[in-house]
Parts: structure tokens; C-alpha cells; sequence
């Protein structure tokens, strides 16, 4: 896999896609529903998650430092932290996350770690002030929530996941999501326990990979839980003001039991600064 991230780029026609989701299990503070007719013009969208290397190609370019970086830290899920790991600040709430100083795209897991044999991961650890230089510099953008959502479902009306319904057809893992207990124990049966390479598993109908789990991307618009009435919706943007943009896709920490939102439908706010091991991009033109 080379360092240039449109070289994976992916041509979509646009049209008229439902978009948002009434699952019976949604979290209904989200914001995904109602079902709403939406039509997009075309565009194209990367394959895959933007990787650490061509990350690397942008920062030996630009010299940019990250957000994570000027902070000096960033959260790390406390699971993948050695267990003489010093005590450091949590999140009331959720306990798992744990603020490690030194902790950035190059060391996802902290001063005591590095990119080796991560190449082709995803980079982690970015803002979506970070997410938008990059995307910037390779001569994109981010996509929007509903470009990224029709890009995911690739195709498919309404399915539950980017493949069809059943999320381990023929009891084949399709995604890098937590298998086991959440956030007691991580089976790994899928095959990993944190990050996996950006294309690890088959891609949807439109060829593109992870678009459940693995790592959250950021998306352009502002975060917003009430929708405009027009339909359909002619390439939306969100809100033009906000305090959180939107994060699409899940990642490896996504559960059923505690953040079933790895399907296309579903979606997360964070505010910009935010940084965290679980969050990524993916480019858009």
C-alpha cells in the first residue's frame, strides 16, 4: 500500500439514498432517525481509512504538529496500557479511558510505543483540526455525514451493516469491533485487539473497507440531532454552527452491549479538540 491517499479513491454516482436509521436498538439521544430521503451529486471517497503512513508523508511535508502533540497527551484505552502503567486521570463514567501523556499518532499507546508494523493502521490520535490539514494537503476534503453514510451502506437500502443484516454472516467476521465483555476482556476473536490494517476485511458494494469498526472518522459537518423537513435533502452539510462535529462508523471498542454504533446509520459527537487511540479519517473529493 503506497502514501498517497488518492490513489484509493473511489468514483460514486450520487442519487437519491434513505438516509439515517429506526433500528429498535438506536440510541435515541443520537439523532439518527427519522428516515430521510437524501440526494447526494457525485463524488469519490477513499477506499479506506487514511493509514499512518501516508500520514507520515504529510507531516515530513508540512511539518505539522498534531493537536495531541501541542497538548502533550491524549486518551488511551487503559486495557492497552502495561500494567505498571502510572495512575493517571480517567473519564467519570467511562473508567477506561485514561490520559496518557506522550500519547499521539506516533506512539498510539503512549512514550512506550511506536508505529512498528502499523504502516497500513490507520492513524489515530487526531483532531478534526488535524483531520482537515491533511485532507487539505492531499487534495481533498472531509466527506460529509451523508456522503459518508451513502459511501458505507455501499448500496444496500437500509441494511443494518455495510454487508446486509446478519453481522457475522456465515459466521465470518466482517469488522474489527470488541468481541467478548466489555471493557473487562477483548477475545479478539475477529483477529484483532486494537487497530487492523485499513482494508483487513472484505469491502462493501462500492469497494470500500472498515466502514464498521476499526477506527471513528471524523466527518465535515457540525454535529445536530433535529434534521430540516425538505425531502429530499439536496447535499446536506449539517448545521452551519455547532459545538461537536460528527464521527461516523464505530471502532474496535464498539459492543453491542455499550456502543452499538458501528452501523451506517449511527453516529457520535465530539468536539473537534478531541483526540483520542479510536478516531481517524477518511478522504473525500
Amino acid at each position: 500500500m503506497g502514501t498517497d491517499p488518492l490513489a484509493r479513491l473511489v468514483d460514486l454516482p450520487g442519487g437519491i439514498f434513505r438516509m439515517g436509521g429506526d433500528d429498535p436498538d438506536r440510541y435515541l439521544d443520537d439523532g439518527e432517525d427519522p428516515v430521510r430521503d437524501v440526494k447526494l451529486s457525485p463524488f469519490a471517497i477513499s477506499a479506506t481509512a487514511v493509514t499512518t503512513a501516508e500520514f507520515a508523508s504529510f507531516v515530513e511535508a508540512t511539518d505539522h504538529r498534531t493537536t495531541a502533540e501541542i497538548e502533550t497527551w491524549s486518551f488511551v484505552f487503559g486495557g492497552h496500557l502495561p500494567d505498571d502503567f502510572p495512575e493517571t486521570r480517567g473519564v467519570v463514567g467511562a473508567e477506561w479511558w485514561r490520559q496518557v501523556h506522550g500519547a499521539d499518532w506516533r506512539h498510539p499507546e503512549g512514550p512506550h510505543s511506536d508505529l512498528a508494523g502499523r504502516a497500513d493502521h490507520p492513524v489515530v490520535h487526531l483532531s478534526w483540526f488535524d483531520a482537515v490539514a491533511f485532507s487539505e494537503w492531499a487534495g481533498g476534503r472531509l466527506p460529509t455525514e451523508a456522503e459518508w453514510e451513502y459511501a458505507a451502506r455501499g448500496g444496500l437500502d437500509q441494511a443494518r451493516l455495510p454487508w446486509g443484516d446478519d453481522l457475522m454472516p456465515g459466521g465470518e467476521h466482517r469488522c474489527n469491533i470488541w468481541t467478548g465483555t466489555f471493557p473487562s476482556e477483548d477475545t479478539a476473536e475477529d483477529g484483532y485487539a486494537g487497530t487492523c490494517p485499513v482494508d483487513a476485511f472484505a469491502p462493501n458494494g462500492f469497494g470500500l473497507h472498515n466502514c464498521s469498526g476499526n477506527v471513528w472518522e471524523w466527518c465535515a459537518d457540525w454535529f445536530a440531532t433535529r434534521h430540516p423537513g425538505e425531502r429530499p435533502l439536496v447535499d446536506p452539510t449539517g448545521p452551519p454552527l455547532g459545538t461537536d462535529r460528527v464521527v461516523k462508523g464505530g471502532s474496535f471498542l464498539c459492543h453491542d452491549s455499550y456502543c452499538y454504533r458501528y452501523r451506517p446509520a449511527a453516529r457520535s459527537a465530539t468536539a473537534p479538540v478531541d483526540t483520542t487511540c479510536h478516531r481517524g479519517l477518511r478522504l473525500a473529493l
